[in-house]
């Protein structure tokens, strides 16, 4: 008799214990998303590596007959995220027609330009803690400062920021309707479409400004661009957020850990660390085998929908003592960021800012610590990513 599959979200369980058993269950995990979706997620490092081969798994929904056929409903939640025409869902060369755009306004210089910028958001975020023994460190830190980067580089004005966090929470969680998720992605898109207008009527140093610019020669519809702004916001701060999270609460489980960090100046190896063993992603957006494969001798059907684990840096059979937080741990092959054409193009700017916030939080108060029991910490409940919904932490004498 077969084992159910295992629900991503199982009710009465913690996400974070749900992902345990998907982790200890094999190479390619049998799965059912919400709604009664079926699937497969690959953990190890072996299954992950197939998976990420753009020959073998395609990204476009067509791929899927159970999208096209009725098998899945509708009104399912997840089509917001399965069905967008953006660039994480295109292959080959329409996928390089979006990208190549992008990455000339997303350039490595512009990134690099904003480490002066992030550093003062993150003293600012510091300066300005609520006065008292314990604050939330999320709502204080971790999420006003990748927001505010990335909407910044966009050109979205502070007062707009709030919308753009809302609608993201509705869209990539498992508890909204399809209903639910589908307006906030048409209000979402709606309001890229107007700030498309604004910057089209008067430019200004931001990315969506040089997306225009670079788009002169590309030829890229407004869906297209809107499409594309939406990915690269909500990607571009929805990840980082958890990541910081996850990294702070591994740094308080392992203090001779963050000891070494403060004392070696080793924030890139914690950053690179997180990414390995507390990676915020755990369930990427989808991938189809095009034919029926197997990987790591698991039968898959051509059109399964299939995830990957961004739990993968765990594989023990990579990784020795691959559940424990080390930053002198073997990055090379690193994974969290995928690999091959769909390599997470905000890759650079998630290493840089998740390595300042650490940095200047540990350097302004070193005496940071949880104020609750690790396990005792709520998670979100998100079909992509996980992270802390609230952390709260005594910060201590500040230095």
């Amino acid at each position: 008799m077969s084992e159910p599959l295992i629900q991503l979200p199982t009710p009465g369980e913690s996400i974070l214990e749900t992902h345990e058993r998907i982790l200890r269950a094999g190479e390619i995990v049998p799965i059912e998303l919400p709604g009664g979706v079926p699937a497969c997620i690959a953990v190890s490092h072996r299954a992950v590596s197939e998976v990420l081969d753009d020959k073998v798994f395609g990204k476009h929904p067509s791929l899927c007959p159970a999208l096209r056929d009725g098998t899945i409903p509708a009104d399912w939640p997840l089509r917001a995220l399965t069905d967008a025409e953006h660039m994480l869902n295109q292959d080959g060369a329409e996928h390089r027609r979006l990208r190549q755009t992008i990455n000339k306004a997303f350039t490595p210089a512009r990134v690099a330009a904003l480490e002066p910028r992030i550093q003062q958001i993150a003293d600012e975020l510091i300066d300005n803690f609520p006065a008292g023994d314990e604050i939330d460190l999320i709502a204080n830190y971790t999420t006003p400062l990748p927001v505010r980067v990335i909407c910044e580089l966009f050109g979205v004005p502070a007062d707009e920021q709030p919308k753009l966090k809302n609608w993201t929470l509705t869209i990539v969680s498992v508890t909204s309707t399809g209903e639910e998720a589908q307006a906030a992605m048409a209000a979402m898109g709606g309001y890229f479409a107007e700030l498309l207008q604004r910057k089209r009527a008067e430019p200004g140093d931001d990315l969506t400004s040089a997306l225009l610019a670079a788009n002169e020669e590309n030829e890229l519809t407004d869906e297209e661009l809107i499409s594309m702004l939406w990915l690269v916001i909500v990607a571009g701060h929805e990840t980082t957020v958890h990541l910081l999270g996850n990294a702070v609460v591994a740094l308080r489980e392992y203090p001779e850990q963050l000891a070494r960090a403060q004392a070696e100046n080793r924030w890139a190896d914690v950053v690179e660390e997180a990414l390995r063993c507390r990676s915020s992603v755990v369930g990427t957006l989808t991938r189809y085998p095009r034919t029926d494969v197997t990987v790591a001798g698991v039968h898959i059907a051509a059109g399964t929908p299939t995830l990957w684990h961004g739990g993968v840096g765990r594989d023990p059979l990579r990784y020795p003592d691959a559940d424990v937080f080390d930053i002198d741990h073997e990055h090379k092959d690193q994974l969290a960021f995928g690999r091959g054409p769909h390599f997470c193009l905000g890759a650079p700017l998630a290493r840089m800012e998740s390595r300042i916030a650490l940095a200047t939080l540990f350097a302004r108060y070193p005496e940071l610590d949880l104020a609750v029991d690790p396990k005792d910490i709520e998670y979100t409940v998100q079909i992509s990513t996980v992270g802390p919904v609230a952390l709260p932490v005594r910060p201590g004498p500040a230095a």
